[in-house]
């Protein structure tokens, strides 16, 4: 007898529909499965058969043939079990009704006949909303994540007993309660205030701007001066995420397994600081199965590069296209994904191999160790960083000071005030930030009176700025004059933003 079943895989974080064939004919016992299944689909074959006999039911000693449809994609993972198990099962006439027709079924079989959790849910049923199917058998492990989609009609299983019970109508169960997403405000629950950061006014300043209008930002400073404990500090003044953005992190993380079960969604913006010595598949993603990298993991996040020169060249470079596109294009030989990376760049580096340059200790590198580790970064992936500001060493009245520096949170209600004027500026398009403008919102939002010109003029030929950077300026002067409440921009705001390019030349010439 045939019956098919109707499941949906994952291409990055977008989702297609699958269709189960499943075939039992009289003949010596076989199990043969094609439709490009990988290693994990075909040993699904053992754990089926046996969550079938220890679910009380009769597995069919016959040639069982099975079509994973469309046969040209590859299908990979374990998602597939408990569609299979019921496909069999279907086609063995071990099910009464054809009610499984009706739902995209979706799991993982432990031996027992136990539904394990899967990853991928939330990005699963949101494809599967968008083709129009509304009706979903998952995990009972599952059930937190998807209780956040309302117009999903999911029915959480812990069992293959359940399910069979379920779709034969002898189980009552109801779908999962929809919930709704409540904003999570987490600046006093970290360990790290801007208020315990002691003096660095101008890099604090810096930040503030960097995270009111999503600009990128390089400190750069001796050993020691806060440049990692300023940069710890950044998601304490992170805007709270809204609805769409907490469904757009958390579709990553269930992608990539990072996902807290009883949570079921993320709320707090990501903070994500891979170690120096992270390779190019890690940091972008890929490897075997293509999983998110660092830069998805860290979208409508912050990523932190400490020490930027000590990562490879390569790794480094691999930056520049997702900093410009806000996405990362995974091509490998069988495959190529794309995943959303909407990040904001927060970097730190010493001015020289041992640190000590431009502060009161002595430095003890020749001009050429410090032209050769300073150039690890080149220049257009420096057009990328809109904002390079320097850290000085604190000083000791500084650091035995007992002033109370400002909090976090008073800081960040300046940033959400700013980033309520970016969200009325760009209603109606995808742009959510000043740093996200275009050219043309460029002419439309950043037009300057002409003492600001002539300054921009100076700069841009004393230090050999690119078109690129010119641009920068503007943005991050634009974030300026939001932070005022400044409906224009003035000359003061241009001269601001262009004092965090100095950098530019002080270090790289």
């Amino acid at each position: 007898m045939l019956a098919k079943t109707n499941s949906f895989a994952l291409n990055g974080v977008k989702g297609y529909k699958i269709d189960i064939e499943i075939d039992i004919n009289a003949g010596l016992p076989s199990y043969d499965m094609v439709g490009l299944p990988d290693t994990a689909i075909k040993e699904s074959r053992e754990r089926i058969r046996s969550a079938i006999k220890n679910s009380g039911y009769n597995y069919p000693v016959k040639r069982i043939t099975i079509n994973l449809a469309p046969a040209d994609l590859k299908k990979e993972g374990p998602v597939f079990d408990l569609a299979l198990a019921v496909g069999i099962l279907a086609a063995f006439e071990q099910l009464p009704t054809l009610a499984y027709k009706d739902y995209i079924i979706l799991g993982e079989l432990s031996l027992d006949g136990g539904v394990r959790h899967i990853n991928g849910i939330l990005p699963t049923l949101i494809a599967g909303l968008e083709s129009g199917y509304t009706k979903y058998i998952i995990p009972a492990a599952n059930a937190n994540e998807a209780s956040y989609l309302s117009k999903a009609q999911c029915y959480a299983v812990s069992n293959l007993r359940e399910v069979v019970q379920f779709l034969s109508g002898d189980n009552n169960l109801q779908p999962i309660e929809s919930r709704e997403y409540v904003v999570c405000d987490d600046t006093n629950k970290f360990q790290v205030d801007f208020a315990d950061v002691k003096g660095q006014i101008m890099a604090k300043r810096a930040l503030e701007i960097s995270v009111s209008g999503g600009h990128n930002i390089l400190m750069i400073g001796p050993p020691g001066a806060g440049k990692t404990m300023l940069a710890k500090c950044v998601p304490t003044i992170m805007p709270n995420m809204t609805f769409e953005e907490a469904i757009e992190v958390t579709k990553i993380h269930s992608i990539a397994g990072t996902l807290d079960e009883k949570l079921g969604i993320v709320k707090t913006r990501p903070f994500r600081s891979p170690h120096h010595t992270a390779t190019v598949p890690s940091l972008t993603g890929g490897g075997a199965n293509c999983k998110p990298g660092e830069i998805s993991l860290a979208h409508n996040g912050v990523l932190f590069l400490d020490e930027m020169p000590e990562y490879s060249r390569k790794t480094l470079e691999t930056l520049r296209q997702p900093l410009e596109d806000g996405n990362v294009v995974i091509s490998r030989s069988k495959m190529t994904l794309e995943y959303p990376c909407h990040f904001m760049l927060v970097a730190s580096m010493n001015p020289c191999p041992c640190g000590n340059y431009g502060s009161s200790n002595p430095c003890k590198c020749t001009p050429n160790e410090i032209h050769k580790y300073v150039n690890k970064l080149s220049g257009p992936l420096l057009d990328r960083i809109d904002l390079q500001v320097e850290v000085d060493s604190v000083s000791y009245d500084d650091l035995r000071s007992k002033v109370k520096a400002e909090s976090s949170c008073e800081i960040k209600k300046r940033v959400e005030a700013a980033r309520e004027i970016q969200r009325e500026r760009f209603k109606g398009t995808k742009i959510f930030t000043n740093s996200e403008m275009t050219n043309a919102m460029l002419e439309q939002y950043c037009a300057i009176p002409k003492e600001a010109e002539r300054l921009m003029e100076v700069a841009f030929e004393k230090l050999r700025l690119s078109g690129r950077a010119n641009a920068r300026i503007l943005k991050v002067a634009r974030t300026i004059a939001d932070i005022e409440e400044c409906k224009d921009i003035q000359t003061r705001h241009i001269a601001e933003a262009i004092q965090y390019r100095s950098l530019d030349r002080k270090y790289w010439e």
